[in-house]
Protein backbone atom coordinates (compact mmCIF):
# COMPACT_ATOMS: atom_id res chain seq x y z
CA UNK A 1 0.00 0.00 0.00
CA UNK A 2 2.99 2.28 0.80
CA UNK A 3 4.78 1.67 -2.18
CA UNK A 4 1.66 2.59 -4.31
CA UNK A 5 1.26 5.68 -2.39
CA UNK A 6 4.78 6.90 -3.18
CA UNK A 7 4.14 5.51 -7.26
CA UNK A 8 0.83 7.78 -7.34
CA UNK A 9 2.33 10.63 -5.90
CA UNK A 10 5.98 10.58 -7.94
CA UNK A 11 3.03 9.92 -11.28
CA UNK A 12 1.12 12.74 -9.98
CA UNK A 13 4.50 15.04 -9.76
CA UNK A 14 5.72 13.79 -13.22
CA UNK A 15 2.53 15.32 -14.64
CA UNK A 16 2.23 18.25 -12.89
CA UNK A 17 5.72 19.02 -13.80
CA UNK A 18 4.96 17.90 -17.56
CA UNK A 19 1.77 20.41 -17.25
CA UNK A 20 4.12 23.28 -15.75
CA UNK A 21 6.45 23.05 -18.85
CA UNK A 22 3.68 22.93 -21.58
CA UNK A 23 2.33 26.00 -19.86
CA UNK A 24 5.76 27.18 -20.06
CA UNK A 25 6.73 26.19 -23.71
CA UNK A 26 3.26 28.07 -24.67
CA UNK A 27 4.60 31.65 -22.76
CA UNK A 28 7.80 31.78 -23.91
CA UNK A 29 9.25 32.74 -27.24
CA UNK A 30 10.28 29.77 -29.17
CA UNK A 31 14.57 29.27 -29.56
CA UNK A 32 13.45 29.23 -33.67
CA UNK A 33 11.22 31.82 -34.80
CA UNK A 34 9.46 29.66 -37.00
CA UNK A 35 6.58 31.12 -39.58
CA UNK A 36 2.78 31.35 -38.33
CA UNK A 37 0.80 29.51 -40.32
CA UNK A 38 -2.21 31.87 -40.88
CA UNK A 39 -5.40 28.77 -42.09
CA UNK A 40 -8.77 30.28 -43.27
CA UNK A 41 -10.85 28.96 -45.74
CA UNK A 42 -11.35 28.68 -49.65
CA UNK A 43 -14.16 31.31 -48.88
CA UNK A 44 -12.57 33.76 -47.58
CA UNK A 45 -11.31 36.87 -49.52
CA UNK A 46 -7.70 37.30 -50.41
CA UNK A 47 -5.36 37.86 -47.96
CA UNK A 48 -4.58 41.70 -47.67
CA UNK A 49 -2.32 41.33 -45.30
CA UNK A 50 1.74 41.92 -46.96
CA UNK A 51 3.48 38.56 -45.48
CA UNK A 52 6.38 39.75 -47.31
CA UNK A 53 6.51 42.89 -45.89
CA UNK A 54 5.85 41.69 -42.10
CA UNK A 55 6.25 38.10 -41.99
CA UNK A 56 4.11 36.50 -38.93
CA UNK A 57 5.89 34.52 -37.24
CA UNK A 58 5.08 32.45 -34.21
CA UNK A 59 7.52 34.56 -31.75
CA UNK A 60 6.17 37.98 -33.45
CA UNK A 61 2.86 36.82 -32.66
CA UNK A 62 3.97 36.31 -29.40
CA UNK A 63 5.39 39.49 -29.21
CA UNK A 64 2.74 41.08 -30.66
CA UNK A 65 0.06 39.69 -28.10
CA UNK A 66 1.97 40.43 -25.09
CA UNK A 67 2.18 44.01 -26.35
CA UNK A 68 -1.45 44.12 -27.10
CA UNK A 69 -2.24 43.64 -23.28
CA UNK A 70 0.47 46.00 -22.25
CA UNK A 71 -0.80 49.04 -20.27
CA UNK A 72 2.16 51.15 -20.81
CA UNK A 73 1.50 51.57 -24.16
CA UNK A 74 -0.86 54.54 -22.60
CA UNK A 75 0.25 57.62 -21.06
CA UNK A 76 -1.15 56.41 -17.72
CA UNK A 77 -0.18 52.98 -17.84
CA UNK A 78 -3.60 51.69 -17.54
CA UNK A 79 -5.16 51.64 -20.78
CA UNK A 80 -4.02 48.30 -23.09
CA UNK A 81 -5.33 47.55 -26.84
CA UNK A 82 -7.18 44.61 -24.63
CA UNK A 83 -8.71 47.12 -22.08
CA UNK A 84 -11.30 47.90 -25.28
CA UNK A 85 -11.31 45.05 -26.73
CA UNK A 86 -12.30 41.94 -24.83
CA UNK A 87 -11.97 38.62 -26.05
CA UNK A 88 -15.32 37.04 -24.49
CA UNK A 89 -16.81 40.02 -26.47
CA UNK A 90 -15.21 38.76 -30.25
CA UNK A 91 -12.61 41.84 -29.15
CA UNK A 92 -15.07 44.81 -28.44
CA UNK A 93 -15.88 46.96 -25.72
CA UNK A 94 -19.08 44.92 -24.21
CA UNK A 95 -21.13 47.07 -22.73
CA UNK A 96 -20.26 50.25 -23.68
CA UNK A 97 -21.53 52.19 -26.16
CA UNK A 98 -18.12 54.34 -27.19
CA UNK A 99 -15.23 53.15 -25.60
CA UNK A 100 -13.31 54.73 -22.59
CA UNK A 101 -10.39 55.62 -22.46
CA UNK A 102 -7.45 57.18 -20.13
CA UNK A 103 -8.83 59.18 -16.97
CA UNK A 104 -11.88 57.68 -18.03
CA UNK A 105 -12.01 60.05 -20.99
CA UNK A 106 -14.90 59.32 -23.94
CA UNK A 107 -14.43 58.22 -27.31
CA UNK A 108 -16.28 59.19 -29.85
CA UNK A 109 -17.01 55.66 -31.49
CA UNK A 110 -17.84 51.70 -31.15
CA UNK A 111 -15.05 49.70 -30.55
CA UNK A 112 -15.35 47.40 -33.55
CA UNK A 113 -14.63 43.61 -33.38
CA UNK A 114 -10.74 42.51 -34.10
CA UNK A 115 -11.40 39.53 -36.00
CA UNK A 116 -10.25 38.64 -39.61
CA UNK A 117 -8.48 41.67 -40.25
CA UNK A 118 -5.86 40.20 -42.44
CA UNK A 119 -8.77 40.26 -45.12
CA UNK A 120 -9.79 43.34 -44.88
CA UNK A 121 -8.62 46.77 -47.25
CA UNK A 122 -9.38 49.22 -44.92
CA UNK A 123 -10.16 49.93 -41.13
CA UNK A 124 -11.61 51.96 -38.67
CA UNK A 125 -15.09 52.87 -38.64
CA UNK A 126 -13.78 55.69 -41.63
CA UNK A 127 -11.54 53.37 -43.03
CA UNK A 128 -8.88 56.04 -42.55
CA UNK A 129 -6.23 53.58 -42.34
CA UNK A 130 -5.36 51.10 -45.09
CA UNK A 131 -2.49 48.98 -43.39
CA UNK A 132 -3.19 46.70 -40.47
CA UNK A 133 0.66 47.67 -39.51
CA UNK A 134 -0.33 51.34 -39.04
CA UNK A 135 -3.49 50.62 -37.45
CA UNK A 136 -2.49 50.66 -33.72
CA UNK A 137 -0.92 54.29 -33.65
CA UNK A 138 -4.13 55.49 -33.96
CA UNK A 139 -5.63 54.47 -30.32
CA UNK A 140 -1.99 54.97 -29.23
CA UNK A 141 -2.29 58.45 -29.66
CA UNK A 142 -5.19 59.52 -29.63
CA UNK A 143 -6.52 61.84 -27.10
CA UNK A 144 -9.51 59.96 -25.51
CA UNK A 145 -8.16 56.71 -25.82
CA UNK A 146 -4.62 55.82 -25.04
CA UNK A 147 -3.24 59.34 -25.09
CA UNK A 148 0.22 58.20 -25.70
CA UNK A 149 3.28 58.60 -27.97
CA UNK A 150 5.63 56.35 -30.16
CA UNK A 151 8.66 57.63 -28.10
CA UNK A 152 7.02 57.44 -24.78
CA UNK A 153 5.60 53.44 -25.10
CA UNK A 154 9.38 52.30 -26.27
CA UNK A 155 11.15 54.31 -23.01
CA UNK A 156 8.96 52.48 -21.18
CA UNK A 157 9.25 49.06 -21.75
CA UNK A 158 12.81 48.90 -23.64
CA UNK A 159 14.57 48.17 -20.74
CA UNK A 160 12.49 45.62 -19.79
CA UNK A 161 14.05 42.23 -19.11
CA UNK A 162 11.07 40.24 -20.54
CA UNK A 163 10.62 43.07 -23.23
CA UNK A 164 14.34 42.28 -24.51
CA UNK A 165 14.08 38.24 -24.43
CA UNK A 166 10.64 38.77 -26.52
CA UNK A 167 11.83 41.29 -29.13
CA UNK A 168 15.11 39.35 -29.33
CA UNK A 169 13.04 36.37 -30.59
CA UNK A 170 11.13 38.01 -32.33
CA UNK A 171 13.64 40.01 -34.48
CA UNK A 172 17.28 39.05 -33.94
CA UNK A 173 18.17 41.57 -31.12
CA UNK A 174 16.78 43.39 -28.56
CA UNK A 175 16.66 46.68 -30.29
CA UNK A 176 12.70 48.27 -29.55
CA UNK A 177 11.86 50.09 -31.64
CA UNK A 178 8.35 51.71 -33.06
CA UNK A 179 8.08 50.07 -36.10
CA UNK A 180 8.67 46.65 -34.52
CA UNK A 181 5.94 47.45 -32.13
CA UNK A 182 3.67 48.04 -34.29
CA UNK A 183 4.70 45.34 -36.92
CA UNK A 184 4.26 42.88 -33.81
CA UNK A 185 0.56 43.63 -33.29
CA UNK A 186 -0.01 43.91 -36.97
CA UNK A 187 1.01 40.18 -36.69
CA UNK A 188 -0.92 39.30 -33.59
CA UNK A 189 -4.14 40.42 -35.34
CA UNK A 190 -3.47 38.81 -38.40
CA UNK A 191 -3.14 35.63 -36.33
CA UNK A 192 -6.81 36.43 -35.14
CA UNK A 193 -8.53 34.65 -37.55
CA UNK A 194 -12.39 33.36 -37.01
CA UNK A 195 -13.33 30.74 -39.00
CA UNK A 196 -14.85 28.04 -37.16
CA UNK A 197 -18.87 29.25 -36.26
CA UNK A 198 -21.91 26.50 -36.83
CA UNK A 199 -21.85 28.21 -40.03
CA UNK A 200 -18.31 27.33 -41.40
CA UNK A 201 -19.13 24.00 -40.60
CA UNK A 202 -22.28 24.47 -42.80
CA UNK A 203 -20.18 25.54 -45.65
CA UNK A 204 -17.63 22.71 -45.19
CA UNK A 205 -20.76 20.11 -44.89
CA UNK A 206 -19.73 19.24 -41.12
CA UNK A 207 -23.39 20.42 -39.65
CA UNK A 208 -26.72 20.82 -40.97
CA UNK A 209 -28.53 24.07 -39.64
CA UNK A 210 -32.07 24.17 -38.73
CA UNK A 211 -35.00 24.84 -40.40
CA UNK A 212 -35.44 27.81 -38.89
CA UNK A 213 -31.73 28.85 -39.51
CA UNK A 214 -31.94 27.97 -43.16
CA UNK A 215 -35.13 30.18 -43.16
CA UNK A 216 -33.38 32.59 -41.63
CA UNK A 217 -30.64 32.45 -43.93
CA UNK A 218 -32.82 32.86 -47.12
CA UNK A 219 -34.44 35.80 -45.62
CA UNK A 220 -30.35 37.06 -44.95
CA UNK A 221 -29.00 36.59 -48.77
CA UNK A 222 -32.74 38.39 -49.95
CA UNK A 223 -32.93 41.07 -47.27
CA UNK A 224 -29.16 42.05 -46.29
CA UNK A 225 -26.83 40.36 -48.31
CA UNK A 226 -26.36 43.09 -50.37
CA UNK A 227 -24.18 45.04 -48.37
CA UNK A 228 -22.92 42.34 -45.67
CA UNK A 229 -21.64 39.43 -48.35
CA UNK A 230 -18.98 36.95 -49.01
CA UNK A 231 -16.89 34.80 -46.39
CA UNK A 232 -16.32 37.87 -43.74
CA UNK A 233 -20.20 39.30 -44.09
CA UNK A 234 -19.17 43.09 -45.29
CA UNK A 235 -18.28 43.97 -49.15
CA UNK A 236 -16.53 47.16 -46.53
CA UNK A 237 -17.90 49.47 -48.57
CA UNK A 238 -18.74 53.25 -47.02
CA UNK A 239 -22.79 53.84 -46.31
CA UNK A 240 -25.33 56.06 -45.29
CA UNK A 241 -27.87 53.87 -43.69
CA UNK A 242 -30.13 56.52 -42.29
CA UNK A 243 -29.18 57.10 -39.10
CA UNK A 244 -29.92 60.48 -37.37
CA UNK A 245 -26.78 62.27 -36.77
CA UNK A 246 -25.69 62.22 -32.76
CA UNK A 247 -24.93 65.86 -31.70
CA UNK A 248 -23.25 64.27 -28.89
CA UNK A 249 -20.26 62.90 -30.76
CA UNK A 250 -20.30 64.70 -34.08
CA UNK A 251 -19.52 61.97 -36.24
CA UNK A 252 -19.87 62.14 -39.80
CA UNK A 253 -18.21 58.99 -40.41
CA UNK A 254 -16.25 59.05 -44.05
CA UNK A 255 -16.71 62.68 -44.28
CA UNK A 256 -14.43 63.21 -41.33
CA UNK A 257 -11.78 61.92 -43.97
CA UNK A 258 -12.56 63.70 -47.23
CA UNK A 259 -14.68 66.35 -46.05
CA UNK A 260 -16.93 65.38 -49.50
CA UNK A 261 -20.48 66.19 -48.71
CA UNK A 262 -21.69 63.24 -50.25
CA UNK A 263 -19.69 60.89 -47.41
CA UNK A 264 -21.96 62.47 -45.00
CA UNK A 265 -22.93 59.82 -42.53
CA UNK A 266 -21.30 57.05 -44.78
CA UNK A 267 -19.27 54.09 -42.16
CA UNK A 268 -17.87 50.79 -43.13
CA UNK A 269 -20.34 48.07 -43.59
CA UNK A 270 -18.94 46.20 -40.47
CA UNK A 271 -18.80 42.09 -40.51
CA UNK A 272 -21.49 40.58 -39.10
CA UNK A 273 -19.26 37.50 -37.95
CA UNK A 274 -19.63 36.70 -34.18
CA UNK A 275 -22.38 39.43 -34.02
CA UNK A 276 -24.38 37.69 -31.32
CA UNK A 277 -21.21 38.65 -29.16
CA UNK A 278 -20.79 42.30 -30.22
CA UNK A 279 -22.96 44.40 -28.87
CA UNK A 280 -23.98 47.32 -29.02
CA UNK A 281 -24.30 47.93 -31.96
CA UNK A 282 -23.35 50.87 -34.88
CA UNK A 283 -20.48 52.80 -34.54
CA UNK A 284 -21.62 54.88 -31.61
CA UNK A 285 -23.19 51.91 -30.27
CA UNK A 286 -26.81 52.87 -30.21
CA UNK A 287 -28.44 49.78 -30.33
CA UNK A 288 -27.99 47.05 -27.63
CA UNK A 289 -29.52 44.55 -29.73
CA UNK A 290 -29.94 42.73 -32.81
CA UNK A 291 -33.78 42.87 -32.11
CA UNK A 292 -33.73 47.07 -32.00
CA UNK A 293 -30.94 46.72 -35.18
CA UNK A 294 -33.47 44.71 -37.29
CA UNK A 295 -36.44 47.91 -35.96
CA UNK A 296 -34.33 50.09 -37.26
CA UNK A 297 -34.09 48.93 -40.35
CA UNK A 298 -37.78 48.07 -40.74
CA UNK A 299 -39.23 51.15 -39.35
CA UNK A 300 -37.10 53.74 -38.45
CA UNK A 301 -34.25 54.94 -41.68
CA UNK A 302 -34.43 58.20 -42.34
CA UNK A 303 -34.35 59.41 -45.59
CA UNK A 304 -31.27 61.92 -46.78
CA UNK A 305 -30.11 63.17 -50.07
CA UNK A 306 -27.13 60.25 -49.29
CA UNK A 307 -28.97 57.61 -48.09
CA UNK A 308 -28.06 54.19 -49.63
CA UNK A 309 -29.71 53.52 -52.41
CA UNK A 310 -30.42 49.54 -51.06
CA UNK A 311 -32.20 51.89 -48.73
CA UNK A 312 -34.79 53.41 -50.96
CA UNK A 313 -36.12 50.80 -53.14
CA UNK A 314 -39.77 50.08 -54.41
CA UNK A 315 -40.78 53.35 -53.44
CA UNK A 316 -40.02 52.06 -49.85
CA UNK A 317 -37.05 53.63 -47.13
CA UNK A 318 -35.50 50.65 -45.12
CA UNK A 319 -35.97 47.14 -45.28
CA UNK A 320 -39.46 45.61 -45.40
CA UNK A 321 -39.39 42.87 -42.95
CA UNK A 322 -41.93 41.32 -40.72
CA UNK A 323 -41.48 40.04 -36.15
CA UNK A 324 -40.90 36.30 -37.67
CA UNK A 325 -38.53 37.61 -40.38
CA UNK A 326 -36.57 39.49 -38.27
CA UNK A 327 -36.37 36.44 -35.52
CA UNK A 328 -35.33 34.17 -38.12
CA UNK A 329 -33.14 36.30 -39.29
CA UNK A 330 -31.46 36.62 -35.69
CA UNK A 331 -31.34 32.90 -35.53
CA UNK A 332 -29.22 32.44 -38.73
CA UNK A 333 -26.96 35.73 -37.32
CA UNK A 334 -26.45 33.29 -34.19
CA UNK A 335 -24.94 30.45 -36.57
CA UNK A 336 -21.86 33.25 -37.36
CA UNK A 337 -20.83 32.65 -33.28
CA UNK A 338 -16.88 31.31 -32.79
CA UNK A 339 -17.48 30.07 -29.44
CA UNK A 340 -13.42 28.80 -30.28
CA UNK A 341 -12.30 32.00 -30.66
CA UNK A 342 -13.64 34.09 -28.20
CA UNK A 343 -11.98 31.13 -25.69
CA UNK A 344 -8.37 30.40 -27.81
CA UNK A 345 -5.89 30.69 -25.46
CA UNK A 346 -3.57 31.78 -28.54
CA UNK A 347 -5.30 35.10 -27.62
CA UNK A 348 -5.91 35.72 -24.33
CA UNK A 349 -3.70 37.86 -22.01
Amino acid sequence: MTNFFIKTVLALGVLLLSCTSCSDEVMQPLDKNEAYNLSFPSYFPEMTFDNSANPVTKNGVELGRKLFYEGRLSRNNTISCGFCHIQENAFTHHGHTVSHGVDDRIGIRNAPPIQNMAFLKRYMWDGVIHNLNEQPIIPMTDVNEMDSSMPEAISKIKDDPKYKKLFGAAYGDENVTGERILKALSQFMASMISADSKYDRFKQGKENLTSEESQGMALFNQKCASCHSGGLFTDESFRNTGMYYNNQFKDAGLHRVTLNQNDWMKFRVPSLRNVEYTAPYMHDGRFYTLEAVLNFYSDNVEDNPNLDPQLKQNNHIGIAMNGQEKQLIITFLKTLSDKGFITNPKFAE
